[in-house]
């Protein structure tokens, strides 16, 4: 079947200002039907998981063009989008660390797509060393990871295009900049890490069978990369045992090049560890721990004793130490105890840093190799603290601090003596003195109290009319802390404000707190963020009609649950990169390895029937007002592939009842977001802030923005 817009495409403007339904490009329907235990489950729209189609391509561009033309008539899109331009556009400057006879940083001046990594020689002079700017004319191809060698003469980095998951590796000499040996290709979820000066270890796929970007990915292995030998030579060092599969796999060399260690899984939560002697060439891989039941990763060594860091019979993890020779648990001892809070760990001029999280919110501790507590560190004020990684000899290491109001400062901490100055301080064109973030707690469903961060314009009217933005994600172990983003300044000028509740699934509180929102207790996280939007109501800080609730990923899950299951809760919501299909998320990528937290409809009747009750994609019913919806994705995403926003926007398209519009955002060249240039990251914030406004009722925008354009 043909793919048409209609002869006159009638794109409704806002409901305020039409009660004509949107209409929206032709999607064809097939008879795909899947039998669940019994259950019959129809899948009209299967043809969209086909990314090498010519009708799918169709359909992107037709979708892309209806959509693209509802928000040119959005009349101050263009409006905030160079405002966004305008507070984007300030140097953004790294800390540096130092490789061989060279201080590296990155730098972008403003509004580059990507930053670019300069070097400062021993005499002081600074070039550039390496611009991702130059890699494609668009932008779209960017810098993923990079490792120096040992002594600092060579460099390996890693190139992602269009967004891909898949990548090359690249060697440089870091003396004449000039290319060494072979480009690796066909790279995935891969560290570098260096064996001295002579080679590095990688992590990758065999090439799918079928479509590069949505083919099953099961088997990971690690390779050994020698320079100057063709990778048709790099030696297999951990996969090879097709009995025993591992989804995820990473290597990792000690930083006195001893040891080899080895992280092996099959889902995002839990990893086999593995060690091997480097010092002995006939040594073989010893297994530490041989099951999947913790989080376990080894941090450092001095000499045979080992270092590692653990959740196994410790939910918020600790530090342990033990001999290399008998890594075993049975010989772990206690080295920074388990706590009341979650602790996240990183090394530098000899010592240990603990950041713990409490309540979302950054605490520092310093240790010394001998586990003394050598200070708790003053941090600049209550917010997100990253850093404080370095060598074991520099004697001066760097942190960052931001906030959701705060700009990411840099200071320089003095290891020895515990002092801190401010080493680079952004300057934005933005007052956060003018802007408060106040943490609550609100009771979810059940009872569970919640963390919720609300920031806003100080002197802001309680009067259930402010624009809000309700932002969650609520799964695999990851933490929602505080952090500064220039998009979301925007959004805070126009009166907006801005809400993240720290839900069940993260990991702000352990591994309990994920658990508690994973497989049969899914719901919990949903339950936890539908009540986070009415506190919002119930207190008068918005109201239905000017909420707004927002995820990526994950989040998109969060998303697309929350408004099939309450449609009357938010005006517009806004799934990104969304798993929306929960019946079929396995069969793609290395999606199956997603299982710990949702299980698969395969699993047994129950899983099957648990998951079908939420799947936003199997819960769109004929006749329900659902928010005005805009779908983001992009189009090389090989992460959560698009399929699951294609079939969710048809869905909706089909059986949304009344005038909101439901529009799905197509980013080409673009994937699941990581290395996305700025001017893809302005315009697509552009469209979302300007979608979200007019569909609250907006003609102008709340807040002017033009004294902001003209200063």
């Amino acid at each position: 079947m043909k793919f048409k817009i209609s002869t006159i495409l009638l794109i409704t403007l806002m409901m305020s200002c039409s009660d004509k339904p949107t209409t929206y490009p032709e999607t064809k329907k097939n008879g795909v039907v899947d039998d669940y235990f019994g259950t019959q489950v129809p899948d009209p729209y299967r043809w969209l998981e086909d990314d090498n189609s010519k009708e799918t391509a169709a359909w992107v561009n037709n979708q892309n063009k209806s959509t693209q033309t509802y928000l040119d008539s959005i009349p101050y899109r263009k409006d905030i989008e160079k405002r966004l331009q305008k507070m984007w556009d300030y140097k953004k400057i790294s800390a540096p660390f130092k490789e061989g006879d060279f201080e590296y940083f990155f730098k972008n001046e403003g509004l580059q797509n990507q930053s670019i990594m300069y070097r400062k020689s021993t005499n002081g002079n600074v070039e550039v060393f390496l611009d991702p700017n130059t890699f494609s004319a668009d932008g779209t191809t960017s810098l993923a990871n990079f490792s120096f060698s040992k002594d600092g003469s060579l460099l390996a980095y890693a190139i992602s295009e269009g967004g891909s998951d898949w990548r090359k590796i690249i060697v440089k000499t870091t003396a004449d900049n000039k290319v060494v040996g072979d480009t690796l290709v066909d790279v995935k979820f891969s560290g570098i890490s260096w064996y001295k000066n002579q080679g590095f270890y990688y992590s990758s796929y065999d090439k799918p069978v079928g479509s590069e970007l949505s083919s099953k990915t099961d088997q990971h292995k690690v390779y050994y990369h020698k320079l100057n030998t063709p990778q048709s030579n790099d030696v297999l060092v951990f996969g090879n045992t097709p009995a025993e599969k591992h989804r995820y796999v990473g290597a990792q060399v000690s930083e006195d090049a001893r040891f080899l260690f080895i992280s092996a899984s099959n889902s995002t939560s839990g990893n086999k560890l593995y060690i091997k002697n480097l010092s002995n060439p006939n040594s073989k891989l010893e297994c530490i721990l041989n099951h999947e039941k913790s989080d376990t990763y080894a941090i450092t060594n001095t000499d045979d004793k080992l270092y590692l860091v653990t959740n196994l019979n410790a939910p918020n993890k600790k530090i342990i130490t033990v001999n290399a020779h008998k890594p075993q648990p049975e010989n772990w001892v206690d080295f920074i105890p388990e706590s009341d809070h979650v602790l996240t760990v990183s090394k530098g001029g000899g010592y240990f840093f603990a950041e713990y999280m409490v309540h979302a919110v950054s605490k520092v501790e310093q240790y010394d190799y001998d586990g003394k507590l050598i200070r708790a560190i003053n941090l600049p004020g209550i917010g997100s603290v990253s850093g404080f990684n370095g060598k074991v000899n520099d004697k001066m290491l760097f942190y960052s601090f931001s906030n959701y109001k705060t700009p990411s400062t840099i200071f320089k901490y003095n290891v020895k003596t515990g002092e801190s100055v401010v080493y680079i301080k952004p300057e934005v064109d933005f007052n956060s003195d003018a802007y408060q973030s106040k943490q609550v707690f609100y009771a979810s469903s059940d009872g569970t109290k919640i963390p919720m961060i609300i920031t806003y314009k100080k002197g802001l009217q309680l009067n259930g009319k402010n624009p809000t933005i309700l932002y969650g994600y609520g799964g695999f172990n990851v933490s929602l802390t505080p952090s500064f983003n220039p998009s979301n300044a925007v959004w805070l000028e126009q009166g907006g404000i801005y809400a993240v509740p720290n839900i069940r699934g993260g990991g702000e509180y352990g591994k309990d707190w994920h658990n508690a929102g994973i497989k049969l207790k899914k719901q919990n996280v949903f339950d936890d963020f539908i009540a986070a939007a009415e506190y919002l109501i119930n207190k008068n800080y918005t109201s239905s009609n000017y909420l707004a609730i927002k995820g990526g990923s994950n989040g998109g899950l969060l998303v697309g649950a929350t408004m099939t299951q309450r449609p009357d809760l938010a005006k517009v919501a806004l799934p990104a990169v969304g798993v929306l299909d929960m019946l079929r998320y396995h069969k793609f990528t290395s999606g199956a390895g997603w299982a710990y937290d949702y299980g698969t409809a395969q699993d047994d009747k129950t899983m099957f029937k648990y998951l079908m009750s939420y799947s936003p994609l199997h819960n769109v019913k004929n006749g329900v007002t659902y928010p005005a919806t805009l779908i983001t994705t992009g189009d090389h995403d090989d992460r959560v592939v698009p399929a699951h926003s294609f079939k969710f926007a048809a869905e909706l398209q089909n059986k949304q009842e009344g005038t909101n519009p439901v529009l799905i955002r197509i980013e080409t060249n673009a994937g699941h977001g990581a290395g996305t240039p700025i001017s893809k990251t302005i315009a697509q914030a552009a469209d979302v802030y300007g979608f979200t406004l007019y569909n609250m009722g907006y003609k102008v925008l709340p807040s002017t923005i033009n004294s902001k354009l003209k200063d």
